[in-house]
């Protein structure tokens, strides 16, 4: 049974970190949402470390920068792990190869260039990285869209078959199927995965629900601040199927921001969602967070 809470503060003294989501629980990609910021800030000031983890494809000192032009203080959190940060390694790895073709935004640029400390070394020793059309790549690496805002997945299905007949493996960096900026609803990479793995193509996933990011996170938190087991963390997020299973898969407790981009099956007033639909839904999907609240704060 999910419990129903008003405010973080009811349950934050339970645990010493959080795995915080950041679309659709502290920013909407356009405005900071100032309650989450302070719950934020307050477990801090009560000694609980917040890591933000999130499915962007960008690496963390991107999604900083990011942070700051919303107005997020620093001192509302402590570390920052993304999907990009995960994905980087295996990139770098090879799994892929070098020779791919992108598709994502200019702003992702930074999943190549900002690399890691560890990475830079290992990535020097490789053929440079270069950009081709998907008739001649390697591989796919997937950061997003080209444009958001204007296109949806149905713009690359001729790409995602030609790449399917050639047999490319598609590296996504960000498992998310769409995400809510400001009142526009745009589709993320995790749309182009999907469709790519229905025609049969071959995706390797990295972000929330899946293992590397969870990884990366315990060892960055055990790096900063020492071990911290998994009853002591709490996983908040929007997101079901990301934030909510990825949690429940790595045992660790969760709390479900109803809110977010599943606000409509929650009732007419996002504010005060109706627990009968909640608990109803939550069993059809085998979803079982332990909490659940309208909004961080």
């Amino acid at each position: 049974m999910t419990r129903m809470i008003a405010a973080f503060s009811e349950i934050s003294q339970s645990y010493r970190a959080v795995f915080c989501d950041l679309w659709g629980c502290l920013h909407n990609g356009k405005t900071a949402f100032p309650a989450a910021v302070a719950a934020l800030r307050r477990f801090r000031a009560g000694g609980g470390t917040v890591v933000l983890m999130t499915n962007a494809p960008r690496p963390a000192g991107s999604v900083v920068a990011q942070l700051d032009r919303l107005g997020v203080p620093h001192d509302g959190y402590d570390l920052v792990v993304s999907a990009g940060d995960a994905a980087q390694q295996a990139w770098v790895g090879g799994a892929v190869g070098r020779r791919v073709h992108f598709i994502g935004a200019e702003k992702d640029m930074p999943f190549f260039t900002d690399l890691a400390p560890e990475l830079v070394a290992l990535d020097a020793k490789l053929p440079a990285c270069s950009f081709v059309p998907v008739a001649e790549a390697e591989g796919i690496v997937c950061t997003g869209l080209h444009d958001d805002l204007t296109e949806t997945p149905a713009d690359y299905r001729a790409t995602l078959l030609l790449g399917k007949t050639r047999g490319l493996t598609m590296l996504c960096t960000n498992p998310d199927i769409v995400v809510d900026m400001g009142d526009k609803r745009i589709f993320c990479a995790g749309a182009l995965a999907r469709d790519y793995e229905e025609m049969g193509g071959e995706v390797l996933y990295f972000g929330k629900p899946h293992p590397s990011i969870y990884d990366l996170a315990r060892r960055r938190l055990t790096a900063t601040v020492g071990d911290i087991p998994n009853e002591d963390i709490l996983c908040i997020g929007d997101g079901p199927f990301t934030d909510i299973l990825g949690g429940q898969t790595e045992g660790i407790d969760t709390l479900f921001i109803t809110g977010g981009i599943e606000a409509h099956r929650f009732g007419p007033e996002p504010t005060r969602p109706d627990k009968d639909l909640l608990e109803a839904w939550l069993a059809e999907q085998g979803l079982s967070p332990g909490f659940a609240m309208s909004h961080l704060a």
